[in-house]
């Protein structure tokens, strides 16, 4: 029988067929070595993650055009690389390769690769939606500390989960079988990790449901829809395969397809992230961004505000009343610049324009837009009033309180 070098120990290696041949006999089904068709999967995989990755150079080479630094790059960065290092685990897991030599080493590839990226994408995704979450609907800043915590808490939550399972017998989680060159994964973990897969993308879905109300020009809502909606069924299609196929590695078409959809799914979500923006700056660049910061202008100040009841009033666009009585003057935007290449929010970071905008923090004129302190008679924000418009837009109640 010939052999390979395995590390410091010398592996033997079993005849292909033979292999074959015998899990088959064991598990009543069709048995397919690791072929020419594994490696073209890899290969065009590689090739997908690695389209996507140069859209991301190309958006941190035009990182000040501002639709695209709305995106929170850094983060949309750093989701990629989990889904690479998910893909790179999803090598040997899947049995895309023979497992002698470094292939062999189960945990290292199945736990602390394909699981944890795995999670890993699922919890930044969580963060990137809470990013949204406390900008739009606590309107409050997401700072670089808030990014910090956030990462910290998600590489210690996953890590703790990895780290459990590595230090229990491979007996109740995964080992090498050397003789048949597979992981012998057990069901017990399987079912583990789409339960806890589950629970995160459910954490995704309360986050996605805070995030319906929103209207803005970043169009938040419908891209979370659509990521929301990659994921679950890339969850569905997940637990069917695990729980349904348990031998799939053993079967090309269905470990390609496995393959196959995890990359589709993890890209998607990327393109979903920040594609749009980047097409359009590609083939529409200053026409866009003129009609982006036009409709951020317009729909910013026009957003959610609390009245006395703590419920939510949706006010109009700028230019439209709030009731037949009390209208609102219109705001003639060529005064803002926006007609003549001059742009209110030029200078400044999309996700700081929110916080300006919606006032919620410490009061400071000095930092709105300089067209904006000239068109809009803004004053100091009253405690649980509207904090942008002036007294003529205002009704005193009998308890002196200003309501819109």
């Amino acid at each position: 029988m010939p052999f390979s070098n395995g590390g410091l120990a010398l592996q033997p290696r079993i005849d292909p067929d033979t292999r074959a041949t015998i899990l088959g006999g064991w598990f009543k089904i069709k048995v397919d070595n690791p072929d020419h068709d594994d490696t073209v999967t890899i290969a065009i995989c590689a090739s997908v993650f690695g389209l996507t990755g140069i859209m991301l150079t190309y958006a941190w080479c035009n990182y000040n055009y501002r639709p695209i630094r709305a995106k929170n790059l850094t983060w949309t960065t750093l989701i990629y690389l989990s889904t690479v290092l998910w893909f790179l685990g999803n090598i040997p897991a899947n049995g895309h390769v023979r497992l002698v030599g470094a292939w062999s080493h189960c945990k290292l590839w199945i736990i602390w690769f394909r699981v944890l990226f795995c999670f890993v994408f699922a919890s930044m995704t969580i963060v990137r939606f809470y990013a949204l979450e406390r900008v739009f609907n606590q309107k409050k800043p997401f700072t670089v500390w808030s990014s910090l915590i956030s990462g910290c808490v998600v590489v210690v939550l996953n890590v703790v989960y990895c780290l459990v399972n590595q230090l229990i017998s491979g007996s109740l989680t995964t080992e090498y079988v050397q003789f048949l060159e597979v992981c012998n994964v057990t069901q017990a973990f399987r079912i583990a990790a789409l339960t806890f897969q589950w629970v995160l993308w459910a954490g995704v879905g309360v986050l996605f449901f805070r995030l319906r109300n929103i209207q803005s020009s970043f169009n938040e809502f419908w891209e979370s829809m659509a990521i929301f909606a990659v994921i679950i069924a890339l969850l569905i299609e997940s637990s069917v395969t695990n729980l349904h196929y348990k031998y799939y590695i053993l079967q090309k078409s269905r470990r390609i397809e496995k393959t196959v959809m995890d990359m589709a799914a993890a890209n998607l979500v990327i393109w979903l992230f920040i594609g749009y923006p980047v097409f359009m700056s590609i083939f529409n660049r200053r026409d866009y961004e003129q009609r982006w910061l036009e409709r951020l202008a317009k729909d910013r100040p026009a957003n959610v505000y609390k009245n006395e009841n703590n419920s939510y009033t949706k006010m109009n666009e700028i230019g439209g009343g709030y009731d037949n009585k009390h209208q609102m003057n219109s705001l003639d935007m060529s005064t803002l610049g926006l007609n003549n290449g001059h742009h209110p929010f030029a200078d400044q970071h999309p996700l700081n324009i929110e916080s300006a905008l919606n006032g919620h923090s410490a009061f400071d004129a000095n930092a709105l837009p300089e067209d904006f302190r000239h068109n809009l008679n803004i004053q100091t924000p009253v405690m649980n009033a509207p904090p942008m418009f002036a007294s003529n837009y205002l009704d005193n109640t009998h308890g002196g309180r200003h309501v819109l």
